[in-house]
């Protein structure tokens, strides 16, 4: 299978479109906000974006309610704005990812409304139905009575969300679809249409919600969603050969050895129960928080290591594991880390292997906020504020009046900014901004570079990236190590004041490459 060599060296930058930057005033931003900040993305390093949905919806989950896969939402613009940006990205070098949502729609979306009708038509299949009102579905959310068609309908999240139909595995009523049923077939070329209408206008790939959720009662390795994602990927590969896709999964060993994915996000799914939650985010509400770089955390490395590691060796020649700093379903870790505690984690993602992606205003340590729900966000939407950028009016997301933003500004006098941290050597900002830089500039540390560790104990961790040596001790005490591989070494970059002779001196909250 063909891999696009553009993400060997990819770092993306994810976009919350109604937060990152208004151009017209109304208080959301929009895609020619976007535009004029693309040298900002350039500047920091990140050379690909991944873009959440700015399709058309009624907004109901923040735009994963699609009415209209084919339309820009108006109040992003146009797609002729969206193609624009397309432009204007590959003019930088910069490649873009739209968000596809390929489980379910809008209950307004056209398919749904034809499918809701008493006669039968060519999309009485593209949904999940029961062949009577009063017909539930056991194990899954479902609605009946509110259409005028016989059947209930399966939901696949929120009441607005109706599960588009791939079939089920395991059939055990005679209204369930068989995975190769013309109506199973019909829904996947459908999606693969939608993907080939933006790659043919500059789409760059695509981010893939939910993408394990396709087929119902599917086995315990999504055997049959994962040839409906390995179709696709043959697709790409002999249409669009350096079209990129990552998949909301977090099991590569499925989506990527099996399904075809090119990446696989390392999610957080199973509050405090995985390896990337014992990293930023170990805690529970009333709880020590134990999250491996808090300085009082007392974290264990081995808590991440002993679940990633499998994961790495098993598609390391197949594909990428993506980490990320945050999303917008995820609390921003400046929730509970310090600036310096975001450094050294910060510099950790950047240098492992895989492809990682930084979330708006990580960069700087926004933090998350405790806002009213907004269009589904709920607990999510804490971390969906908009872009700080300067020290003007709504910190220069938006000259709106405070009242008419999409959401509320942080309200703090300390609120990070961009500006603030631009010129200051030492800020959160330019630390990533350099570690970035050392990524590109050493190929060793990119997606595909060798990875091997060579301590883990408690909370020291030390890695070796080809002929690179990455080094952290994210602990409230100094940690002294000795290891062979530290002979002849020098310093290539530090975070606080690392020594090394004798041995590799780490003070409190540090980190560095050897080279």
């Amino acid at each position: 299978m063909n891999m696009p060599q553009w993400l060997k060296d990819a770092v993306f930058y994810e976009i919350y479109p109604p937060s990152f930057q208004d151009s017209d005033g109304d208080g959301i931003g929009d895609l020619q906000g976007i535009i004029s900040r693309l040298d900002y993305i350039k500047d920091l390093g990140c050379n690909a974006l991944w873009l959440n949905p700015c399709f058309d919806s009624p907004f109901r989950d923040g735009g994963y309610d699609i009415r209209d896969y084919k339309k820009v939402a108006p109040r992003y613009g146009t797609n002729d704005d969206l193609i624009g940006l397309f432009h204007e990205a590959h003019r930088r070098g910069i490649r873009v990812l739209l968000d596809l949502v390929p489980g379910h729609t809008s209950d307004t979306h056209p398919w749904f409304i034809e499918s809701s009708r008493y006669e039968p038509n060519e999309y009485s299949g593209r949904y999940i139905w029961t062949d009577h009102p009063f017909t539930g579905i056991g194990g899954h959310p479902y609605i009946s009575g509110m259409t005028e068609r016989y059947g209930a309908y399966m939901l696949n999240f929120f009441a607005s969300q109706p599960a588009l139909n791939y079939g089920w595995l395991h059939r055990t009523e005679k209204w369930m679809s068989a995975v190769d049923s013309p109506e199973a077939i019909a829904t996947k070329e459908a999606m693969k249409d939608i993907m080939r209408f933006w790659l043919e206008k500059g789409c760059d790939g695509f981010r893939v919600d939910m993408a394990d959720s396709l087929v119902k009662n599917d086995d315990e390795n999504k055997s049959a969603t994962a040839a409906i994602w390995r179709d696709v990927r043959n697709m790409l590969d002999r249409e669009y050969p350096e079209a990129a896709m990552v998949s909301e999964w977090n099991n590569p060993v499925q989506a990527v050895n099996a399904g075809g994915f090119h990446m696989d996000f390392y999610l957080d799914w199973g509050w405090c129960a995985n390896g990337y939650n014992t990293l930023l985010r170990d805690y529970e509400m009333g709880q020590e928080d134990r999250s491996y770089f808090r300085r009082d955390g007392h974290g264990d490395i081995h808590r991440f290591l002993d679940e990633y590691l499998p994961r790495y060796e098993a598609v390391k020649d197949r594909g990428y594991i993506s980490l990320f700093t945050c999303n917008h379903d995820t609390p921003r870790a400046a929730r509970t880390l310090d600036t310096d505690e975001l450094k050294t984690a910060w510099a950790m993602i950047l240098t492992m292997p895989g492809v990682p992606f930084v979330y708006y205003g990580d960069e700087i340590g926004m933090r998350f906020l405790d806002v009213r729900s907004k269009e589904g966000g709920y607990h999510r939407t804490g971390s969906r504020t908009p872009m700080q950028w300067d020290d003007t009016a709504n910190y220069g997301f938006s000259t709106a009046e405070k009242d008419r933003l999409y959401l509320p500004v942080d309200p703090a006098e300390d609120a990070p900014t961009v500006q603030a941290q631009k010129d200051d050597p030492d800020s959160l900002y330019n630390t990533v901004k350099e570690v970035i830089r050392l990524r590109h500039e050493n190929p060793d540390l990119q997606a595909d570079g060798p990875f091997e560790v060579l301590i883990a104990e408690g909370t020291d961790f030390v890695y070796r990236r080809g002929s690179l040596i990455v080094a952290m001790n994210p602990s409230a005490e100094t940690s002294v190590l000795h290891h062979p591989s530290f002979a002849g070494k020098k310093i290539l970059y530090r975070i606080k004041d690392v020594q090394l002779a004798d041995a590799l001196i780490l003070p409190p909250s540090s980190f560095v490459i050897l080279k």
